[in-house]
């Protein structure tokens, strides 16, 4: 927090709109002083101002902070960088150690948890969730940046670590796409709300089959257009350094962009699928048996090839799709 004395004045209020409040209930007039740093505001006080307004110059400075830091942390903006997740093995559901010694997950990178259906994908999501330190069944422990996690990652409803995309999305919200969007923006300090939510809706309309408005409200948006105005807004707006998608194919979406669209944010991306063509197109895949990791597969180039093939085929299924969902007939 020391670096914030080097700011001047303009430059901590456009970064922290929040503390003109703090500068109004202190009855501290900073108008005329943005080209100064906080430090120069103070020490622009006289011995007499000092006196005669009872001011606690020291204290003042370390209620600044403190209160920036406080802000900071309820509207889930502190800085979540996370360069390096990290999973240690623990035991399958027969005990046995998991068949790894480490897995070391960088920025912008895929992954792809494959395995039968009961195998213990989602038991994974969730220990990567909540930062598991050997408390879990699987007794596996995440570490983050090489290092334990911070308690506030763990317990913290404001300050997510983790941002989770699940088949099942429903707004209970009576307001508009735009409105939702909005208090989003707002809540995250955003300098141009407008462009951001436009921002935010374009990508949503290219996932979604079908495209929605501003004016839309959000309770009744279909389960595809929901996931598809989610997934922007996560890579968008979210602060959340690491996704959790728990099978994107079911979601009535164009998947491919999704995951495009996520990685570009440079967030770290892990997805449980059945589906070939979304393991093929992370860059290694976890595969889950008896509840424990058995073995992390690098996607090879034959695969990559194959995956050109899958995505070809998968072009004449969407197109099928979208003939049907428009009364057309699919006979050539």
């Amino acid at each position: 927090m020391t670096e914030l004395y080097n700011l001047k004045l303009d430059e901590l209020v456009s970064r922290y709109p929040f503390i003109s409040n703090y500068f109004e209930e202190n009855k501290l007039d900073i108008s005329d002083y943005g080209e100064s740093t906080f430090i120069e505001f103070l020490e622009h006080f006289t011995p007499e101002q000092i006196e005669e307004y009872a001011l606690d110059l020291n204290k003042i400075e370390i209620d600044l902070l403190e209160y920036i830091s406080q802000m900071k942390e309820f509207l889930g903006i502190e800085d979540n960088s996370v360069d390096v997740l990290s999973i240690l093995p623990g035991n399958d559901k027969s005990g046995d150690r998991e068949g790894f010694e480490r897995l070391d997950i960088k920025k912008s990178e895929m992954i792809a948890i494959v395995g039968p259906t009961g195998s213990g994908k989602s038991r994974l999501l969730a220990d990567i969730e909540w930062t598991a330190q050997a408390d879990t069944p699987t007794k596996r422990t995440i570490l983050i940046n090489g290092e334990l996690p911070d308690k506030k990652w763990r317990f913290s409803s404001n300050n997510k670590l983790v941002a989770q995309l699940s088949q099942n999305m429903n707004f209970v919200m009576d307001l508009s796409v735009s409105e939702f969007l909005e208090l989003h923006a707002k809540s995250r300090m955003v300098e141009n709300i407008e462009q951001t939510v436009d921002k935010i809706i374009s990508e949503a309309n290219k996932l979604a089959g079908e495209k929605f408005r501003m004016d839309t409200q959000i309770t009744a948006l279909s389960g595809g257009q929901s996931r598809a105005l989610m997934i922007a807004d996560t890579a968008i707006l979210s602060s959340s350094p690491i996704v959790l998608i728990d099978e994107i194919e079911n979601a009535g979406i164009d998947r491919k962009k999704a995951l495009e669209l996520l990685i570009s944010s440079d967030k770290i991306v892990l997805m449980a699928t059945h589906d070939p063509m979304l393991a093929l197109l992370a860059d290694r895949r976890i595969v889950i048996n008896n509840g424990g990791i058995a073995e992390i597969i690098e996607t090879t180039e034959k695969e990559k090839q194959r995956l050109v093939e899958l995505e070809e085929m998968d072009k004449v299924i969407q197109e099928m799709r979208r003939r049907l969902r428009y009364g057309e007939l699919v006979e050539n």
